[in-house]
């Protein structure tokens, strides 16, 4: 019995002594591999836009291949899922946004949990969004889009890429601080919502710069505010929202890349490195701006801080209002 014991306490110290080599033989040559970009989110969207274009930019420095896989539905919650339950070897990324934390809030039951089942690798990007109305409706500022809602409020609606989106989550904290009631009328995506917009299906939306942009510049949506706190330089004859009358009105769409929770701090490290590296450059700065992104490029404590805040932030909000997504 003894010597048995002998031998599986020497083969348990074996295994100590050589887990720390072990660990290093893996993230020295990381990847050796591709890498899979899990984005929950159709092509198309920012998370989707994001997602390859920092992959690209990590595909060159590695020398390795970083492949986009849209895994979209739920909100982002059967993607997401995805990746928590994915070996922590670096080979399975997560691409994400807002949803990742709100969910938690608007379903009752999420197969994760946003600040426990990953190792947040950056903060990526941020963008602004734009509350656009179709050319039809009788408004031409925020004030009167409100005054508007006030008095006709049953006949406005906006669109949504689906409840629990960025767009459902902006419009809800619209009427949440305006104190009016526009509908949501929610889509199968950013896109399908945007085309029914400018067709005059539903009257307003909340959408990105980079899904904005062409159609306010032809004229077929009109654009009354951004949602950040500052002025977007793509728009600066636009006010921000709170400026044009809804004070304290502030969202901000981000974009981050993490990793499962089990992932060696090695792998977190370089990842983050090669992120900030390649897309600080003065180059690709611009490049991501003209895309109406702007880049952050966090560390991953930051980023970590960053989740927090957002969860305390919007449970909130989704409380107040009642949101639901099922």
């Amino acid at each position: 019995m003894f010597t048995q014991f002998a031998s599986l306490a020497a083969l348990s110290l074996a295994f100590a002594l050589a887990a720390p080599g072990w660990v290093a033989a893996q993230t020295d040559n990381y990847p050796a591999r591709t890498v899979r970009v899990v984005a929950p989110f159709p092509p198309g969207g920012s998370v989707d836009t994001v997602a390859r274009l920092v992959s690209a930019r990590l595909a060159d420095s590695f020398g390795q291949q970083f492949i986009i896989d849209n895994r979209s539905g739920a909100s982002g919650n059967i993607g997401t899922e995805i990746v928590a339950n994915a070996p922590g070897d670096g080979y399975t990324l997560l691409v994400n946004t807002i949803p990742l934390v709100t969910n938690a809030f608007l379903y009752s039951r999420v197969p994760y949990d946003a600040l426990r089942d990953f190792a947040p690798v950056a903060l990526l990007t941020s963008t602004n969004s734009v509350l656009t109305v179709h050319p039809s409706i009788p408004a031409t500022t925020v004030r009167e889009l409100l005054q508007l809602a006030r008095t006709r409020g049953d006949s406005l609606n906006y669109g949504t890429a689906g409840a629990g989106t960025n767009p459902h989550i902006a419009g809800e904290l619209f009427n949440y601080l305006g104190k009016v009631n526009i509908n949501a009328v929610h889509f199968k995506g950013g896109g399908p919502a945007m085309i029914a917009t400018v067709s005059g299906e539903i009257s307003m939306g909340f959408s990105t710069l980079p899904d904005t942009l062409g159609y306010l510049r032809s004229g077929r949506l009109r654009a009354l505010g951004v949602t950040s706190a500052q002025r977007a330089p793509q728009l600066p004859d636009v006010p921000t929202i709170a400026e044009a009358g809804l004070p304290g009105y502030e969202f901000t769409t981000w974009q981050g890349m993490l990793a499962p929770k089990n992932t060696p701090r090695a792998i977190v490290t370089v990842l983050n490195e090669r992120i900030k590296k390649t897309l600080t450059t003065p180059e690709q700065i611009k490049r991501f701006n003209n895309a109406g992104l702007e880049v952050i490029a966090s560390t991953p404590d930051e980023f970590a801080a960053h989740l927090r805040k957002e969860v305390e932030k919007w449970s909130k909000v989704i409380k107040e209002r009642g949101m639901k997504a099922e």
